[in-house]
């Protein structure tokens, strides 16, 4: 499991490299790593402009798929969107490409939004908790 915050859109890549680089020492594929990096951009990139929070950021592996959990400190009552838009709405498209990625595998409780990601050709008996 991999922790980290970012406050800020410029170290984003600095701080998802260790979580790239943990997916890959658990022999996800790199179609799948390309995919959890643009997810958990996606979501640090919505909690940062839209709640303009730091984004807490939790991934991992367990069983075949892969956890990601980011959420915001905001205690102001504003949220991130409750459903997911449609391939039709005329924002949010980050969310559909998310919900799209994950299959619809993804919870939402206004501040944190947990995903995840099936993953392929892998060894899927590798479990991390």
């Amino acid at each position: 499991m991999i922790t980290f915050k970012v406050d800020n859109l410029k170290n984003m890549n600095d701080c998802l490299k260790p979580f790239l680089d943990f997916l890959r020492s658990f022999g996800v594929t790199d179609d799948d790593v390309f995919d959890s990096r643009l997810v958990s951009c996606e979501l640090i990139t919505n909690v940062i402009r839209h709640l303009g929070e730091t984004a807490n950021f939790e991934g991992g592996v367990k069983g075949d798929k892969i956890v990601i959990t980011v959420s915001s400190e905001n205690t102001d009552g504003t949220k991130l969107p409750a459903t997911l838009p449609d391939v039709f709405a005329e924002s949010g498209r980050g969310l559909y490409i998310v919900r799209a990625i994950c299959c619809g595998n993804v919870e939402s409780d206004g501040c944190c939004v947990k995903v995840y990601i099936k993953r392929h050709e892998a060894d899927k008996n590798t479990e991390n908790k």
